[in-house]
């Protein structure tokens, strides 16, 4: 354990800094290796208000790190002969339904997001809700063929697990799961039973635009959750246990949880996840990636109010797990990717690696981005202003503004956040030619850069001119987007600041993004005024604000 200790030194500087940067309100850190826990270390407050501090025993929701689970509950009935993974999900559904000219969906293809499945609301209560709503959309690619990230998908799973299984879905994955791996903290289900036990779950002050540096938070909605893409609450020292499971292959403390064949195929690279980055790819409710020589297998995790990232460097018997309270902002996997590299460095006797500096405001290509940029229409909506001028100094892109520079900070490629009240809506965001920079758009307003070549005007058809507007929802995993009209084509835009374009599918009916085989859809509908009221976006009901 003492060759250990210069490395926790490091990873509590680092988290310090993370938390301190991004205004995370409380952590629970856990290390392990293949034979015992190495540390549990927690940080911050569970309770900002009450000034409760995170203890070892408090718990946090997990989110999608529930996916894994879900899958050994689903090999543990293939493995009794009761499920057949390559056989049609009506099989065991018969009232399950989707739209579709190919072949049937299995529970191959939801275990490794290849259904073509929508991505999914949060609809709270029964998850058979959701999964029957599912008739109302469309499948976009033969299944098996592309990766698109789907929480229905494994609500599915968990109305298979529930349905053969022959119990409710949280007393399979207690008796099961959590009750072999000695996992008697953890909460297969999120309850108001559960409640005094977790921390409070905090989200981004405004729901409504990109978060501000220092990310000021309020606390989240207080949410019951029972489908199987994110029901569970753990604690720390019961997650080191899972992943000592994952770094034996399966094997528990009492006895196997799945053979060995079962954990290859949750393990065994499916298709590549390029949504995920970091080029992972996915199995069975986990990610795998090559980094530094090393093998990795893990699954981050968000629910309304927590983040979380579960790591195991299965070449070197490590994991780690990161639960926090708060806007995550990818924080959780640089923790969790740093960590490893330490524990590696003291476990081969080599010199640690630096403590990450973060300068929120760091720009490596600046340069890339200087000039002037003229707005290319009135402002309406936007910045207010017609000229940006963008300069870089040193590793920092520079908007002058209101008399006075405002040094942006990268939110992504292309994208920053510009520290003004006129910017507060939107992300600045930038567009390339042959690699080069020749535009920028904030929100509805477009900007040209001397370099740009296009075409400066554009027609829409008419009907569009209803669609721009604020939507919101009561979905608390998403609440509200905007759409606006760029370059007369119109694009929606979450709180977050990512974007989508929308493709015309006819009528009112557009495709979220330009690739042919994403499932998404958003629909116009009750136009009063010249303007639409509401809008369906994959299956969720959202109303002009």
């Amino acid at each position: 354990m003492a060759a250990f200790e210069g490395a926790f030194k490091r990873l509590d500087q680092f988290i310090e800094q993370q938390m301190n940067a991004r205004n995370i309100p409380g952590m629970a850190v856990a290390v392990t290796d293949a034979g015992k826990l190495l540390r549990v270390s927690t940080y911050g407050y569970a309770d900002v208000a009450a000034r409760r501090p995170v203890t070892p025993e408090t718990l946090f929701e997990i989110g999608s790190i529930s996916k894994s689970f879900t899958s050994l509950a689903t090999l543990q009935l293939c493995e009794e002969g009761r499920l057949d993974l390559h056989e049609p999900v009506t099989r065991y559904l018969p009232w399950f339904e989707i739209q579709s000219e190919f072949e049937p969906i299995t529970l191959h293809h939801l275990l490794s997001h290849t259904a073509g499945l929508i991505t999914g609301a949060v609809v709270l209560g029964d998850p058979r809700y959701e999964v029957w709503a599912l008739r109302e959309t469309r499948a976009a690619a033969p299944p098996g063929t592309y990766y698109h990230y789907s929480n229905a998908g494994y609500k599915i799973l968990g109305v298979v697990v529930e349905e053969i299984g022959g119990q409710p879905f949280g007393d399979f994955i207690r008796a099961r799961l959590l009750d072999p791996l000695g996992m008697a903290a953890t909460e297969p289900l999120i309850t108001h039973e559960t409640r005094q036990r977790m921390a409070v779950g905090y989200e981004a002050f405004y729901d409504d635009r990109p978060p501000a540096p220092g990310r000021p938070f309020a606390p989240a909605p207080w949410l019951e959750y029972i489908a199987a893409d994110g029901s569970i609450a753990s604690t720390p020292a019961d997650m080191a246990a899972y992943m000592r499971m994952l770094i034996h292959r399966g094997q528990g403390p009492r006895g196997r949880i799945v053979s060995e064949e079962s954990f290859d195929r949750m393990t065994r690279p499916v298709i590549a996840a390029r949504e995920e980055g970091r080029d992972s790819f996915y199995g069975y409710g986990l990610e795998m990636h090559e980094s530094d020589g090393c093998s990795y297998i893990g699954h981050g995790g968000g629910m309304v109010g927590y983040h979380s990232y579960m790591l195991v460097d299965i070449s070197n018997s490590l994991g780690i797990v990161v639960l926090m309270n708060g806007p995550g902002d990818g924080s959780e996997y640089e923790i969790a990717d740093y960590a490893l590299k330490l524990l590696r460095a003291a476990l081969h006797d080599q010199e640690f690696p630096i403590v990450p500096l973060i300068n929120p405001t760091r720009v490596e290509n600046a340069t890339e981005y200087a000039g002037t940029y003229q707005a290319c229409a009135e402002p309406n909506r936007g910045t207010g202003s017609n000229i940006l001028t963008l300069a870089a100094q040193g590793d920092q892109l520079v908007l002058r503004y209101s008399d006075r520079p405002i040094a942006l900070e990268p939110r992504g490629r292309d994208r920053f956040y510009v520290d003004h009240p006129d910017f507060s809506l939107y992300l600045l965001c930038f567009g390339r030619e042959d690699g080069q920079v020749v535009e920028a758009f904030h929100g509805p307003q477009w900007y040209t850069h001397p370099r740009y070549t296009g075409p400066s005007t554009f027609d829409h058809p008419q009907a569009w001119d209803a669609y721009p507007g604020h939507y919101h929802s009561h979905n608390p995993e998403l609440p509200d987007f905007r759409i606006v009209l760029r370059k007369d084509l119109p694009t929606l835009i979450y709180a977050s600041g990512h974007e989508e374009p929308l493709v015309s599918l006819g009528g009112a009916v557009f495709r979220l993004g330009e690739d042919a085989r994403s499932p998404e859809r958003i629909r116009f509908d009750t136009i009063v005024d010249g303007q639409a009221l509401r809008a369906n976006l994959s299956c969720g009901e959202y109303y002009r604000n």
